[in-house]
């Protein structure tokens, strides 16, 4: 045999500076952390809880509970959507879940479900008859999930965006398309919205995917972009994108918990109990696509607990502060545009087409700028299509300095009072 390598990640790693300095990177969304996220992460490892039901563990139960519903209220959601409100026990709810693919698919299978019922479908005969609908520029996943859950490709509508509506989703188109649908016989079942777009008149289930912009509504000055939320099913935020919550963290609320758990419930002899039984709690299995479970509500709370209101605002002010400061220096360079109207840490940019240049051309351009410029190890950028347009996303993903230093400015402002 031969000698064995032993530094094997110095010779499978790529010599790329940009991987290994955080400030340098730029591409693809937000994957902040911080300290108070890793610390609730170890002890859920080590505690190894497995909270398939209330009576399983009761604790991981209440604190994902109470940690969704903090979340809820610094989102200023209705009440609909929260596990406990004033009164007691709502009929909505939430849950923490892996992704953002998983919050789709599980919605999508009690839309499918309600939507069979609601035909009276034998089984699942009606199935090639439900379409569900989505902008074109709606993130990847959820076609992934529409297949996944058993949604005819065919049936599955991408609403064309244009930079009228900022590339968001039409209302009058979908209403448009979802009409001729209807009229064509097809049972119209499920529309997947964007912050921006909550406001959509749609009557089928309707899911708002906040998973990156969603953390930005817990600050004042950006709350309108969820305005209309009363009026949808389902919301689902990523607070591992944005919110200083390491990985696997996707809160997903519902405004009728029942909808869900009925397509997902399970409920075998051996975790059948008094406590289920009762209907006075909640068990997380049954709004999931596994059993088992991760204690993901402890980080979460410990996140919230040790940063408060005021210090999470400023995380996400922060970022929004550097990607308009970046935005600025590209619209003062004659060369360049700015391809979408900048809402929150993302800035999509391109050198623009000019004098005998092409747009094909200036496609070619901004991709050979992009590789260039990932070469150095100095910056990393990723890139989209938007309207045809090749376009370089410069997005504030790792303001590491910056989180940290939230930890040592004194006394915190708790999330809830009496905290």
């Amino acid at each position: 045999m031969g000698s064995l390598d032993t530094n094997p990640m110095s010779s499978a790693l790529p010599n790329d500076k940009a991987a290994f300095e955080p400030l340098n990177f730029f591409a693809f969304f937000p994957s902040t952390n911080s300290a108070a996220a890793i610390a609730g992460d170890l002890i859920a490892s080590a505690m190894n809880t497995v909270g398939f039901t209330w009576q399983a563990s009761p604790a991981a139960t209440e604190m994902e509970v109470l940690a969704l519903d903090w979340l809820a209220q610094l989102l200023r959601l209705p009440t609909t959507f929260m596990n406990r409100t004033n009164t007691g026990r709502g009929t909505g709810g939430g849950v923490i879940l892996g992704t953002t693919s998983e919050a789709m698919l599980v919605t999508l299978v009690a839309a499918r479900d309600a939507a069979l019922r609601r035909t009276g479908s034998v089984g699942v005969s009606d199935i090639p008859r439900l379409t569900v609908y989505a902008a074109d520029q709606t993130h990847s996943t959820f076609f992934k999930a529409c297949r996944l859950a058993g949604f005819d490709p065919a049936n599955i509508r991408s609403i064309p965006t244009g930079s009228e509506t900022s590339y968001g989703l039409d209302p009058a188109k979908l209403l448009e398309v979802m009409q001729a649908d209807a009229d064509a016989g097809l049972v119209t079942t499920y529309v997947c919205a964007t912050v921006g777009t909550t406001s959509s008149n749609a009557v089928d289930p309707v899911h708002v995917d906040a998973a990156y912009a969603g953390s930005a509504c817990i600050c004042p000055e950006f709350r309108h972009h969820l305005d209309g939320v009363e009026r949808v099913d389902s919301i689902s935020m990523s607070p591992h994108k944005w919110l200083l919550t390491c990985l696997d963290c996707t809160c997903l609320y519902v405004r009728d918990a029942h909808r869900l758990s009925d397509s997902l419930e399970t409920n075998p002899e051996y975790l059948k109990n008094d406590a289920t039984d009762s209907g006075e709690v909640t068990d997380l299995k049954d709004m999931q696509v596994g059993v088992g479970r991760r204690f993901r509500g402890l980080k979460l709370w410990m996140v919230m607990r040790t940063y408060g209101t005021a210090k999470l605002q400023e995380h996400i002010r922060s970022d929004v502060a550097i990607a308009k400061m970046f935005e600025d220096f590209v619209r003062a360079d004659d060369r360049f545009e700015v391809v979408v109207p900048r809402n929150f840490a993302l800035v999509c940019f391109r050198i623009k087409a000019s004098g005998a240049m092409t747009e094909k051309d200036a496609d070619e351009v901004n991709r050979v700028l992009m590789e260039n410029l990932n070469k150095t190890g100095k910056a990393y950028l990723a890139h989209t299509v938007v309207g045809d347009k090749f376009v370089l996303r410069f997005a504030v993903v790792a303001a590491r300095g910056e989180t940290c230093a939230l930890v040592g400015k004194g006394a915190f402002t708790p999330v809830h009072k009496g905290l």
